[in-house]
């Protein structure tokens, strides 16, 4: 599947015509408006990235990708020395904006690797790799997106009630999107699917992100808060669920919005297949366990005041707010890869998929 530089300009985080910044669509301010941001400095890239402007683990390494190469051609000096060593500490503080989300780091490494391996170069060169670099990023994502799309459909035939949590859609990645990839590439397939949008408490992804993309798409979805999902399982309307993942360890369990566990856990209950969909960069086999990924917490506010005209809560109230919960291994039916179709042993079989490559 060749990408073309339409097809990345489509997407909801892109390089500006010039190559001077990075051009995202301001998720935070969706579905009411469609802002578009344009990143030119480290603030401004760390900014977006921890306010959540641009969102979703593989549209966070795209913009990685590209935010690393935008600042290099900021750093005024053709002495290697000091132009990695300012790169580099650049780098560190973009990557430490989003601990949970591996793609993150995975995009920063890759693209401080053509740096530290390309020493005999001059700068300018190196330039030109990160440039080539950043854009074989977001290339392989849309591919793996297709990929994902094509395997996480198998899964599911027409008519089927499919049950989301949070947003692993095109906003979150590049082209059809991990989660909703299947639903959004049988549409156009003429598969129609039916999908219930968990709202997704505290940030409303799924209200404010997942049901506009699909309703944009003509799929039939039914928003529900996220205490309703029991219900909808009970009365028989869902077959699956797919969700996203920002981090999967070793022996199967991972990381996705807060929420996902207890889906999962009622998913097992009513007897539903329960699947995260992701590309293989999601995969961290350096993490043994879910025990050993680290969780986000974030503003108590996005609970008390946070889409409220007046606070729900008084300002002495404590709140505890992790953007994400781990799902354990034992409660997954399968994991999509843009390698194919993981099943359990996951320890054993997430191996197989780098058989051929180091980890």
């Amino acid at each position: 599947m060749n990408v073309t530089e339409k097809e990345r300009m489509a997407c909801g985080v892109h390089l500006s015509e010039d190559e001077q910044s990075v051009v995202i669509l301001d998720q935070t301010q969706l579905p009411n408006r469609q802002v578009w941001l344009t990143l030119n400095t480290l603030e401004e890239l760390c900014d977006a990235i921890r306010r959540l402007a641009v969102r979703g683990a593989p549209a966070i390494g795209i913009c990685a990708g590209y935010g690393i190469y935008v600042l290099a051609q900021q750093i005024h000096t053709d002495d290697f020395a000091e132009f990695s060593s300012i790169l580099e500490r650049q780098t560190a503080e973009l990557v430490a904006t989003r601990p949970t989300a591996v793609n993150l780091s995975w995009a920063a490494t890759r693209m401080l690797s053509v740096v530290t391996n390309h020493q005999d170069l001059g700068v300018p060169q190196i330039r030109a790799l990160l440039r080539n670099e950043c854009i074989s990023i977001h290339d392989e994502d849309i591919r793996m997106c297709f990929a994902i799309s094509e395997y996480g459909l198998s899964l599911v035939k027409p008519g089927d009630g499919i049950l989301t949590h949070c947003n692993a859609g095109p906003l979150a990645t590049s082209r059809y999107g991990t989660a909703l990839g299947p639903i959004l590439l049988g549409k156009e397939r003429g598969i129609e699917l039916r999908v219930y949008s968990d709202e997704t408490r505290p940030l409303l992804q799924g209200a404010r992100l997942t049901s506009y993309e699909l309703q944009r798409a003509g799929v039939d979805v039914t928003l529900i808060c996220d205490n309703m999902a029991s219900l909808v399982m009970k009365n028989g309307w869902v077959q699956a669920c797919f969700v996203g993942c920002d981090r999967i360890a070793a022996n199967g369990d991972f990381a996705n919005k807060i929420g996902t566990s207890g889906v999962a856990i009622l998913a097992k209950h009513y007897g539903i297949p329960f699947y995260t969909l992701g590309p293989t960069s999601t995969i961290d086999m350096n993490c043994p366990t879910g025990d050993d990924i680290r969780i986000e917490q974030r503003n108590p506010d996005e609970i008390r005041t946070m889409w409220y005209r007046e606070p729900m809560a008084l300002p002495e109230v404590k709140c505890y707010n992790p953007a994400f919960d781990v799902t354990d291994h034992s409660l997954l039916t399968a994991i999509v890869t843009d390698r194919g179709i993981v099943y359990p042993p996951f320890d054993e079989n997430l191996k197989k998929l780098f058989a051929n490559e180091e980890v």
